[in-house]
């Protein structure tokens, strides 16, 4: 009898890959209040939670900052080349998509705007600029399955709801916000910081610098999962 073929997801982390930079790193820099290098080192090395490093640099900033932190974020992030091609790609081969990102709503919204992503395959994170500092709010919160339990965009929360036995889930990062989500996938491309995770780890990955390297691979790939697919 023959099981149902697996098919392939796709979950894309947003700062640092879809984009070329960390937006929330360049929107602190720029406005470079007091303390928040020593918040994003203790993030980045795992000394703090990444919803406690994320939700604590942005409290730095007073909310009236409103309107030129949007501007600045918006103004200054570049699409990663082969985005689009990307897009296409997995449009074509019927590929599910999904950017999973610890950014947050007020840029990864008007940023993706012009992709045509519906927004209910888009997770990020919230602000609220109605009190006296900048808050973040997490709609997308940890479930049981997670080890960390203060994710605040748990990427692993959503990967789980496509099961390993009838998905094939593949992931697209970076960084910290990654490392737990690598370890869950089939398959994992990877640049930076989670380069590094996935060689201490010990995790298969395969380095990208642009979205047309992902394509290309994938494509490659997409022989065997064909005949995975028959063989199953």
């Amino acid at each position: 009898m023959s099981m149902e073929p697996k098919k392939q997801v796709l979950f894309c982390d947003f700062d640092g890959t879809i984009t070329e930079n960390d937006n929330i790193v360049a929107i602190i820099k720029q406005f470079d209040p007091d303390g928040w290098r020593q918040l994003v080192q203790d993030t980045v090395d795992q000394r703090i939670s990444v919803q406690e490093g994320v939700g604590s640099l942005f409290r730095l900033l007073p909310a009236s900052l409103k309107d030129e932190v949007v501007r600045y974020s918006i103004a200054n992030a570049v699409i990663r080349d082969g985005f689009r091609e990307l897009l296409a790609y997995c449009r074509e081969q019927d590929i599910d998509f999904y950017v999973t990102s610890g950014g947050i709503d007020f840029f990864v919204y008007p940023l993706l705007e012009p992709f045509g992503i519906p927004h209910d395959h888009i997770y990020c994170n919230g602000a609220d600029f109605s009190g006296e500092r900048i808050e973040i709010v997490w709609p997308h919160p940890c479930d049981d399955g997670c080890p960390n339990g203060s994710c605040g965009m748990c990427k692993t929360a959503v990967m789980r709801r496509f099961p390993a036995e009838r998905y094939e889930r593949i992931l697209i990062g970076d960084s910290v916000t990654d490392f737990e989500g690598a370890k869950l996938a089939d398959h994992v491309f990877s640049r930076a910081q989670l380069t590094a995770k996935c060689r201490e780890l010990g995790l298969p990955h395969e380095e990208f610098a642009t979205f047309h390297d992902v394509v290309r691979d994938l494509q490659e790939r997409r022989p065997a999962h064909q005949e995975r697919t028959r063989q199953s």
